[in-house]
């Protein structure tokens, strides 16, 4: 078996325990690459048989790849996710940072999890991906994103008009600091901090978030994901900032931007008695008592 690690800044005993990590691979008999960026932060360590690296996965090495392994928290699964979406390679996430909604697997239980994959105790789950066209090409050749999009205001502290329309049909203006399109899985990320709903992975759903929007009135709805959903920008200035995922690009008034569904899925690999509800309760600790706790 085939494994593909990727990771972005590790500390330095992150990076030790990775260096143990890939070792525990090599000795268990599994290929195993490195992304570029990991291989370079262990130039100065001595890593396993001159492992070899990869910077894309958009050909036939990377092909033979079953599976990714991302080291770090959510904002590395993202990466993760945006370099293996066109090949249908799934990614397991391994967590070093602090939430962990989709780096799922504590680096605790890494090497359990790793022998549970062996014995095909895991889920492959398809999770929606937005893709934002118009007639500017912006993150190209790679314009989707598994938690959202985003428009902001930028260089002002004027709040900007956001023209939205669904289907081609016009739903609202958005007087706010700016808007957010977020998948389900991106619904506990930056549009929950916003009021927005939480939905869950497979609900077929897109969720359409303000931020801090002038007319309190005006809330957070859900759209299905068949909809197509068209921007068109206003503001005192000429100058915007629209995100995907965590990736940024200038934009002004010129730019007509279209976000849809992607025809791509990003597969997420889960450990079989992986529970959604479970680390909803867990990571956003409802029904702990705090009176029943120490101090």
């Amino acid at each position: 078996m085939n494994i593909g690690v990727f990771a972005q800044k590790l500390s330095s005993v992150d990076r030790k325990w990775a260096r143990s990590f890939i070792g525990f691979l090599k000795d268990n008999g599994y290929g195993v690459s490195l992304h570029k960026e990991l291989y370079d932060s262990f130039q100065t360590a001595k890593l396993p048989n001159d492992l070899p690296f990869f910077t894309e996965i958009d050909n036939e090495d990377t092909h033979s790849m079953d599976y990714l392994i991302s080291l770090g928290g959510d904002g590395t699964m993202l990466r993760a996710v945006n370099l293996t979406y066109k090949t249908e390679i799934p990614v397991l996430g391994i967590n070093l940072g602090r939430l962990g909604f989709l780096a799922s697997v504590d680096k605790k239980n890494a090497r359990i999890a790793i022998d549970r994959i062996k014995k095909g105790e895991y889920d492959i789950q398809k999770r929606t991906l937005l893709e934002l066209g118009g007639k500017h090409k912006l993150f190209f050749p790679d314009p989707v994103a598994l938690n959202d999009f985003t428009v902001f205001k930028r260089d002002t502290s004027s709040m900007i008009g956001v023209h939205t329309y669904i289907n081609g049909e016009f739903f609202n203006t958005y007087w706010s600091d700016g808007l957010i399109i977020s998948t389900p899985t991106g619904s506990t990320g930056y549009s929950l901090s916003c009021g927005g709903p939480i939905v869950f992975p497979s609900s077929g759903n897109l969720v359409i978030t303000p931020i801090a929007p002038h007319n309190l009135n005006v809330r957070p709805i859900v759209i299905s994901d068949d909809s197509e959903i068209s921007i068109r920008l206003e503001g005192r200035t000429d100058s915007f900032l629209c995100s995907l995922d965590s990736r940024f690009e200038s934009i002004n008034k010129k730019h007509q931007l279209l976000v849809r569904k992607s025809r791509y899925h990003g597969q997420v690999m889960l450990m079989r008695d992986y529970s959604y509800t479970d680390a909803l309760r867990e990571k956003l600790t409802w029904g702990f008592d705090k009176r029943s706790s120490t101090i």
